[in-house]
């Protein structure tokens, strides 16, 4: 006994350190819904009294039943008993109608706080550093965060609410049954110390599996995905990998889910035994009362009164403890949400930051990174500077390191050592929202909006100012016409208003050179002074690029220009054209110096220029209208 009671004290002080989580919580729905919460906290403070109310009146119903049984019966006696069942009647009826109002507010409550969270976890989500995703263990704070947010705030407050209800009700009935004894209450009490333990104990272990099994769950999720994706579905019917994604799913279920019912098999036969204890002294009570009853110290409406107090009550007692064990449960759960928001970026503003750069040179000076938990240096002393107004081109093979410059350029990276300045100042100095207003991107692998055609160019400037308020803007024709995306558009069956994409009713699909093209008019529709480019005309054939880059120095005239690129025929282009090799640049100059010199960059110059040929023998010349796709809908 005193071993169980010492490890019943170290739950209750475990219980204790995770309370601070609870006023966070319920913080979370005040700030939510606080008219509704406040309509829900009267209701509940009602619907707690009501049963005393309900006891009471069955007191009074059975001793005015017994008097009119004494005086003779039928219904010249039956006065006395009409005022306790139409009290009775209304009470019942009062019940139904606070149940009805209670979940209509609650239902409200949920709406709000789950709307309140993900707006929390989408803020969240949009602040913290790139590196974050490159982590393991930031996807399990993230996968625990939106699992539970979507409904733990909201079983924590129908938990409180219980707790709250059932505690005024079983304050009131322990009140009823202190007249008959002071130890009847103790021995309610006392009854329900074993299914204290038991949810304590329960709640523990729920959440350190949950933990635990954290990543398991993930995978779960991504075999789910892979199984169900669009993105995924030409590969698993052409490789047919269907069974075994759906093997591996079914084996990892099984595994989580024998776990969970060897968790609720243990718990279930605790709560077994923890209620049959409580029964024993509800029987031991019950045998009292009835003998005082016989001895003539208590009426049957004590009797009554009793059975039902000490029953709701041992009842009561058992949903308080329960509500508290979820109390507690839902706390534990929500420390993973208050994990995840409590996550702050080191990619941050000076604490003063330096006005705007009036110039935009681009240098990177002495430049040394390592992507996090990486052991591989992508760049190392790495030294470039791209002038003001000028176009350089930067190429070399897989994994030299050229996209890398994109990322530390937009900041969405800072370098281990060294610097990136634009205009001469360097990138830290300035607040991030300065630094890319004057920046516009093509990603490697832009993002497919399913949006209508016009959303996914705005998408590039939604601050851009020649917009009216139906979301037209000129510049969006304008950036179309820039990417050579208008035969794209011509073709498609609204016109700049087609919805693309195939998630939504009436999308229409593009090809991935004509999403590529969508992409640039995004890049372009933004004025900055500096154009990042990442591989613009890799999604392009031969003859749609050869037309897009013989218009390129005039879309690029006036900024500032790095083009990163596996193609020589668009390297070319550029001012000045930088070969990468292991991260660092291991060529400079212009394509015909770079070509005279025969170094790296003629070798594969001659060998692309021998696939190109071979290229233009195999297909026929194609018009630019025409791209490398055959209709909007799909090739």
């Amino acid at each position: 006994m005193k071993a169980s009671l010492h490890l019943l004290k170290a739950k209750l002080e475990k219980v204790g350190r995770q309370l601070p989580f609870l006023p966070r919580a319920l913080g979370l729905v005040w700030s939510a819904a606080r008219g509704w919460t406040i309509a829900w906290a009267l209701l509940l403070l009602i619907q707690g009294v009501l049963p005393v109310l309900a006891v009471y009146t069955t007191r009074w119903l059975v001793n005015a039943l017994v008097a009119m049984v004494r005086a003779g019966g039928g219904m010249a006696h039956a006065r006395p008993v009409l005022a306790p069942l139409v009290l009775m009647a209304a009470i019942l009826l009062a019940t139904e109608a606070l149940n009805g109002a209670i979940g209509w507010v609650r239902a409200a409550q949920a709406e709000l706080v789950q709307d309140h969270i993900a707006e929390l976890i989408h803020a969240k989500s949009t602040a913290v550093d790139l590196a974050f995703y490159e982590s393991p263990e930031f996807y399990d704070h993230l996968h625990r965060a939106r699992q539970e947010a979507s409904y733990r705030p909201l079983t924590l407050l129908e938990s409180v609410g219980s707790l709250v209800q059932n505690s005024i009700t079983l304050l009131a009935m322990s009140a009823v049954l202190l007249p008959y004894g002071w130890w009847l209450p103790a021995a309610l009490a006392v009854s329900t110390l074993p299914a204290l333990f038991v949810v304590m104990r329960s709640s523990i272990r729920q959440y350190r599996w949950r933990v635990e099994k954290t990543a398991e769950e993930r995978r779960c999720w991504y075999y789910d995905w892979l199984l169900t994706s669009g993105e995924t579905a030409s590969e698993l019917r052409l490789f047919d990998l269907g069974g075994y994604f759906r093997q591996a799913y079914q084996a990892l279920r099984s595994r989580l889910r024998a776990e969970r019912l060897d968790l609720a098999r243990e718990e279930g036969l605790a709560e077994l035994g923890s209620g049959v204890l409580a029964l024993v002294v509800m029987g031991l009570a019950m045998a009292w009362m009835v003998r005082q009853a016989i001895i003539g110290r208590v009426t049957l409406g004590d009797v009554a009164l009793l059975y039902q107090a000490f029953q709701q009550g041992l009842r009561l007692m058992r949903v308080v403890l329960k509500s508290v064990g979820q109390l507690y449960a839902n706390s534990l759960f929500l420390s993973n949400l208050f994990a995840f928001l409590a996550l702050e970026p080191e990619i941050v503003d000076a604490r003063d930051p330096a006005p705007a750069p009036e110039g935009a040179e681009l240098r990177f000076e002495n430049v040394t990174f390592s992507y996090p938990g990486s052991d591989r240096t992508a760049l190392s002393d790495f030294s470039l500077t791209v002038p003001d107004g000028s176009i350089v081109a930067v190429v070399g093979s897989n994994g030299a390191g050229k996209s890398t410059l994109i990322k530390l350029a937009c900041r969405l990276y800072d370098p281990t050592e060294g610097r990136v300045a634009l205009g001469g100042e360097d990138l830290r100095a300035l607040a991030i929202d300065t630094l890319r207003r004057k920046i516009t991107v093509l990603f490697q692998d832009p993002v497919r909006y399913n949006a209508t055609v016009a959303e996914n160019v705005r998408f590039g400037d939604l601050l851009a100012g020649d917009c009216d308020p139906q979301g037209a803007c000129r510049g969006v024709a304008r950036a179309i016409d820039s990417a050579g995306a208008n035969a794209v558009v011509d073709r498609l069956p609204k016109g700049v208003d087609t919805l693309l994409g195939k998630r939504f009713l009436d999308g229409a699909e593009l090809s991935g050179g004509e999403w590529q093209r969508i992409s640039l008019a995004r890049a372009f529709l933004r004025r900055a002074p500096v154009l990042l480019l990442d591989e613009p005309t890799s999604a392009m054939d031969s003859w749609a690029e050869a037309a897009w880059m013989a218009r390129f120095r005039e879309l690029a005239e006036g900024r500032t220009v790095l083009l990163i690129t596996h193609r020589f025929t668009t390297a070319m282009r550029a001012d000045t054209i930088h070969v990468m090799q292991d991260g660092g640049i291991v060529e400079s100059g212009t394509h015909e110096e770079l070509v005279a010199r025969g170094g790296l960059y003629a070798e594969s110059w001659r060998s692309q220029m021998r696939d190109h040929a071979a290229d233009r023998i195999v297909q026929p010349k194609r018009s630019d209208a025409l791209d490398n796709s055959q209709t909007a809908s799909g090739s």
